[in-house]
């Protein structure tokens, strides 16, 4: 297997430089005491991209957003955040230098407000109560829905609405790079394609986006850049628009790429 050259400097058909990497991860290893998880991957981020990791499950895509966020110790490999060493920071002081990160199932505080919950958000920037406020209007602006059932109990929402939440929360912090894990998980197909819609407007603010997904389809058409990973490595790196075609995508995930 192979994996294909990283993306060009260029953007197609602008003829301008790209902006640095917001997240360079290089040759990461990592995994959960003494099982290894994942061997050996690389792939970039940059300001107002969305880069998408695809894979069977098993493959290392989570295991791989843990450890850029600190939660999973790095046991190889470097993580940097705009330009700055973060491998070995706590995830406290990534989430202060800008990394935002909304895990797997929808995970909000049920018994209280819309608002409540957004509001929790953005207490680790220590932000002034007026300051809040402003974000909270912000959020709500991106999510309207959420503006609309403000006051209602979280669990009272659907999926599509809660996850919806959970990125609003996230986004409170005033982050330069969102982590999301897996944002389609239990929701119909119509709402997934909400989700993701909703996501790719996050890029025009400039925000970097690193997305683990299994909704291959939905997730590529809002990708700038997708890495496939297989057995704790990258099979393949690319930009979007050069795997438009998903056969290419199902080799890598079947071992078949570059055969």
């Amino acid at each position: 297997m192979t994996t294909p050259p990283t993306m060009p400097s260029t953007t197609p058909g602008s003829g301008r430089q790209r902006e640095e990497p917001l997240l360079r991860v290089r040759n990461l290893a990592t995994g959960y005491g003494d099982l290894r998880v994942v061997w050996d991957v690389s792939f970039e981020v940059r300001p107002g991209q969305l880069t998408v990791l695809l894979g069977r499950n098993g493959a290392g895509k989570t295991s791989t957003l843990r450890a850029v966020s600190g939660l999973n110790k790095a046991s190889a490999g470097t993580v940097h955040l705009a330009g700055r060493d973060v491998t070995r920071m706590p995830p406290h002081q990534r989430v202060r230098l800008g990394m935002a990160y909304v895990q797997e199932g929808k995970r909000v505080f049920h018994q209280l407000t819309v608002e409540q919950n957004l509001l929790l958000g953005g207490y680790p920037r220590g932000m002034r109560r007026s300051a809040l406020r402003d974000e909270v209007q912000r959020i709500y602006e991106l999510f309207p829905v959420l503006g609309s059932k403000r006051t209602l109990p979280a669990g009272s929402m659907s999926g599509g609405q809660q996850q919806m939440l959970a990125i609003g929360q996230a986004l409170m912090a005033k982050p330069q790079l969102l982590l999301l894990d897996e944002p389609s998980g239990g929701l119909a197909p119509v709402i997934v394609s909400e989700v993701m819609e909703r996501v790719e407007s996050l890029k025009e603010t400039g925000l970097g986006i690193l997305l683990v997904e299994q909704a291959v389809e939905a997730s590529v058409r809002v990708a700038d850049h997708v890495a496939v990973i297989d057995m704790g490595r990258v099979v393949l790196s690319a930009r979007a628009d050069e795997v438009d075609d998903l056969h290419v995508i199902r080799d890598a995930y079947f071992g078949r790429a570059g055969q």
